[in-house]
């Protein structure tokens, strides 16, 4: 189940360098998530921090534990809009379009304000 009805949450993207691999990405940024207070209660509700995984370059994980790049993510203005600001010619690296061309089929639904 997905929770439509939250209350409004700040979203923002990063470019990071790293010489992790994606694994041990994800498994640094979930022990942040945990310092920072997080506890898995509610799938896909609200929450204090989430952090994800959107793209790692060009690659493409898909095991049990990890999926890169993020499988919503072109589904999910919250996440495009942020993104299109700082990588909008950045291309998905499985649908092969800029993330300023997914954010721009997405439906106008789903309000997203910008605030710098």
């Amino acid at each position: 189940m997905v929770m439509t009805h939250q209350p409004w949450f700040l979203n923002c993207a990063v470019a990071l360098e790293t010489e992790l691999m994606p694994k041990q990405l994800m498994k640094a940024i979930l022990g942040i998530e945990r310092e920072m207070g997080r506890k898995r209660t509610q799938p896909k509700g609200p929450r204090s921090i989430d952090i994800d995984i959107l793209l790692f370059g060009n690659s493409v994980v898909d095991t049990a534990g990890l999926t890169i790049p993020h499988p919503a993510m072109h589904e999910r203005r919250f996440v495009l809009a942020p993104l299109a600001e700082i990588a909008p010619g950045v291309r998905h690296p499985v649908l092969k379009k800029t993330i300023t061309e997914l954010r721009d089929a997405l439906p106008s639904k789903g309000a997203v304000r910008i605030v710098h």
